[in-house]
This record gives C-alpha cells, structure tokens and sequence, in this order.
C-alpha cells in the first residue's frame, strides 16, 4: 500500500508539472502576458472597469435615483439638459443626473455579466464534466443536447428564453443570458478531458489501479480547467453585450429607476435627435469593456498555448 501511495503521488507530481521542465505554465503565461501590450491595454481596461463598479455608489457626484428639479426645470420635448454646474453630463430624459446613472450602471452591468457567466460556467462545466469523464451513451446524449443547443444562434436563443418569463427582470437576463453560454463550457471542457485521457500520468495512474473518480478529480479535471477559465473571460465579454441586447430589446427589467447601459441605451432611442449623447456614452462603455475582457481573453489563450511557447 506504501508503495503503491508513493507511485500515485509521483504521478500527482508529474500531472502537475506536464510538459512544463519544472516551469509553472500560469507563472510562465503571466510573465508572457505582462510583455505583450495587448494584454496590458486588456487587463488595465478591465481593472479600471471593475474598481469603478465596486466604488461607483460612493463615487457618483449625485444620488442616481433623485429626479433634480433644477433639471426638470429645462426639460422639454425639444430640449434635454446638457452640461451644467453640478451636473458633468447634464441631464438624462427623465431628469436623472446622467453622469451618476453611467457610472451606477456599471455596477448593474458587471453584475448581470459575471453572473450569467458563473451560471453558465457551472452547468457547462457540469455537463462537460459528466461527458468527459463517463463517455458512452452518457457522452453521446449529453452531446446531442448540446449541439442542438448550438445550432441556434446565440441571440435568438437568449431572446426565446428570456420571452418564457411574464415579466422582465435583471434575473430573467441573467438566466438567458447564462443559458446560451453553457454549450460553449460544455464543449471545451469535455475536449480537455478526451485528450488528457490520453496522457501519460493519467494512463499511469489507470495501470496502477487508481480508482476512477481520483483519476477524473486528480488527473483530468484539474489540467483541463485551463482553456475553460480563458474561455470564461471571453464569455463574460460576450456576455455584457448579448445582456445590454436583452435589455435594449425591452426583455429585462423595464423600470426606468435602474441604471444599467443596455437599458439606458434603449431609452435614449426615442430621444436621439434631441441630445444623442444619452445613446453614445452607454454605447461607448459597452464597447470599450467589451473590448476589454476580449484582449485579455486572447491574451491569455495564446500565452497559455504550448505552441507559442519559447
């Protein structure tokens, strides 16, 4: 039993350190990425993004939700507030200050985002798993699910379960949201896991007798989680923009009291003539964090690839 304990975890050692010449691979990614300007641009629009939605609420100049009679005042069909003392971006159509609400509405929009992507993280990687590691017919039917998952467009998708719900809701946007994205985790990770089948620490372990649910919870899953936690990033780009499209097309929460970019987006395409400025800015911030989480994602995809290694 000693030595057969002794071998298991010399297999453990060398699943860790596969390939690797004694490197760590994130330690040897990190230091690729942190050499590459696109990473750097991507990691910075991303930290930037996520300091100022966590202290957005303490930050804001006004309170986002209080309807200023100074701004109501000058509110006409015609006529939308601009700039004025005490109000950086003036007013938005309901007389809301719009410097506030941007900055309040990154909050919503990260939360929205990093939820839908947990959730689907969670159930892909749960199917994925399950393919992964049992094969057969449980493979083959959880599969199939997918694929036809798959062979629906990822927006159309998202607005048919979204239209299931009666009403409209942050949670109804996160849940489609989070649906469309599970295939892709199931996918990638079931892969992973087909091809660390074959590897030699896990054959090791087979041949010696190591029961199956070590080998899969040991071996496997744990050298396989890396290309689903760069997908990740990518999907939670993705994901801010199929939920501000949910929002624009009036299938979240309609109140006009919540702050969040897709939703002001939409409301400001009955005021575009008047001050477009309430269109550009959220639509700005959608592209530009957007923009971020993809340069990161990239970033680490190639890093972390054996081919693009020196």
């Amino acid at each position: 039993m000693k030595l057969l304990k002794r071998k298991s975890d010399r297999i453990d050692e060398l699943a860790a350190g596969a390939g690797e010449g004694g490197t760590s691979l994130a330690a040897d990614a990190l230091k690729r990425m942190a050499r590459s300007p696109v990473a750097v641009v991507g990691a910075g629009v991303v930290a930037l993004f996520v300091i100022l939605s966590a202290i957005a609420p303490w930050i804001a100049p006004k309170d986002p939700f209080t309807r200023y009679p100074e701004l109501r005042s000058e509110l006409t069909p015609t006529n939308i507030p601009g700039p004025m003392p005490g109000f950086l971006l003036g007013s938005d159509q309901n007389g809301y200050d719009f410097f506030s609400r941007l900055l309040v509405a990154s909050q919503q929009t990260l939360i929205v985002g990093v939820l839908a992507t947990l959730l689907g993280l969670t159930v892909g990687m749960i199917i994925g798993g399950l393919a992964g590691a049992l094969g057969g017919w449980v493979d083959s039917a959880l599969m199939r699910l997918v694929d036809i998952m798959l062979s629906l467009p990822a927006l159309l998708l998202a607005i048919s379960i979204a239209a299931l719900f009666r009403e409209g809701s942050q949670w109804t946007v996160i849940i489609a949201v989070g649906t469309v994205s599970v295939p892709i985790f199931a996918r990638l990770l079931r892969g992973a896991m087909l091809a660390q089948r074959e590897s030699d620490h896990v054959l090791a372990a087979t041949a010696l007798g190591v029961r199956r649910r070590t080998v899969v919870f040991r071996h496997m899953l744990p050298n396989s989680l890396g290309p689903v936690i760069v997908q990740a990033t990518l999907t939670l780009a993705a994901a801010i923009i199929e939920a501000a499209s949910l929002s624009f097309l009036g299938l979240g929460d309609p109140s006009p009291r919540r702050a969040e970019w897709g939703l002001m987006l939409a409301q400001a395409q009955r005021h575009f003539e008047v001050k477009p400025e309430l269109a550009f800015y959220p639509a700005a911030a959608i592209i530009i964090v957007a923009l971020g989480f993809t340069l990161l994602g990239e970033s680490m995809r190639e890093s972390l690839d054996p081919k693009n290694r020196r």
